[in-house]
């Protein structure tokens, strides 16, 4: 063999070990990610819920009482609805199975995206989220008593506008970017100011957090004295117990998590995301997430307290502002342009 040729082969074998490190070490950031997604959800839901009480005079449960109760909900027996089917069922494994497969493609822990991150873009992590959301109200459904059909009927209405909203905000993004990938739009507007102030892209973030305040339930309701007046997603899971109701609470923490992560990485602010390859790097990441996650929660719980309590139906016109704050951002695009 010549020099050249085992000079060749040693290049290759090298080249090839560099690229086995730098998978493992992605395969394990996205470990890092999932794990955040999965544990510290309940963390985030535990502050925002001890925020509430502080804002309204009183002590408050624990920040981690959202652990307490998952744990001992997981220890209680699963009782089943007499006339529910399988799908009752299965129906909290698969959204959380879902929520699982959105945490492992969205910016999180990285600007950059990791193996799965080809999988799903924007607008396929949205409709995930309906599907999870379609799920609940379908397992509702079948669970076969008035409260459970009331909370499925009421989510189903405002799905229906909640999704096109969503949909606009994705679509207001994709003028920015030229596509619907959050990585590529994380990019362009952590390194342009001029598209991060541009009104599209304020029109577009003042949209999607409007809806983060619905999806993640933290629209005051008024509820005239009586408790079905204003329910909502409490309804839909009336008859889930033990591990089913874990299940469903666990999702609603990880959802309200991934939600406020893409709206923070995504569009609010989109720096301060190691781009290093590195265990390191993604650890950093998770500690300004978590300190830009204090700053949202409080943002968000004074939203909340200060708005004045809606009627159930006033929802529909909350979210019509929003749908029309996305569309706005759209015609701004193609009137005023941005970078």
């Amino acid at each position: 063999m010549h020099t050249n040729d085992a000079y060749h082969i040693r290049e290759k074998v090298a080249g090839a070990n560099v690229l086995t490190t730098i998978e493992l070490i992605l395969q394990v950031i996205n470990v890092i990610q999932v794990g955040t997604v999965l544990f510290v959800s309940p963390l985030i839901a535990g502050i925002i819920n001890r925020l509430k009480a502080i804002i309204e005079s009183k002590h408050g449960p624990s920040i981690f009482q959202p652990y307490y109760d998952l744990s001992k909900l997981f220890k209680k027996e699963v009782v089943l609805p007499e006339r529910s089917s399988i799908i009752f069922v299965l129906a909290p494994f698969v959204s959380f199975s879902a929520y699982l497969v959105i945490s492992l493609v969205i910016p999180i822990v990285t600007p950059y995206p990791l193996p799965y991150g080809i999988l799903l873009d924007l607008l396929g992590g949205a409709l995930m989220f309906g599907f999870a959301g379609i799920l609940g109200i379908i397992a509702a459904i079948d669970a076969k008593t008035n409260y459970t059909s009331m909370g499925a009927s009421r989510s189903a209405s405002f799905t229906a506008l909640a999704e096109p909203t969503l949909i606009m905000v994705f679509f207001g993004v994709a003028t920015i970017t030229g596509t619907n990938n959050p990585y590529v739009t994380n990019n362009v507007l952590s390194a342009s100011a001029s598209w991060y102030l541009s009104a599209t892209h304020i029109l577009v973030m003042g949209a999607f957090f409007m809806l983060l305040l619905f999806e993640t339930g933290r629209l005051p309701v008024e509820s005239s004295g009586l408790m079905e007046f204003g329910m909502l997603d409490d309804g839909k899971v009336m008859e889930n117990s033990g591990k089913l109701l874990a299940l469903s609470n666990w999702g609603g923490y990880m959802k309200q998590f991934m939600l406020m992560s893409v709206f923070l990485n995504v569009f609010a602010i989109p720096w301060w995301i190691s781009s290093s390859v590195s265990v390191q790097g993604a650890f950093y990441s998770v500690g300004t997430l978590f300190l830009k996650l204090l700053l949202l929660s409080g943002v968000i719980v004074i939203t909340e307290e200060s708005l004045a309590k809606l009627r159930l139906f006033k929802i529909l016109d909350f979210l019509a502002i929003s749908f029309s704050l996305g569309l706005l951002a759209v015609i701004a695009f193609f009137l005023v342009g941005g970078g």
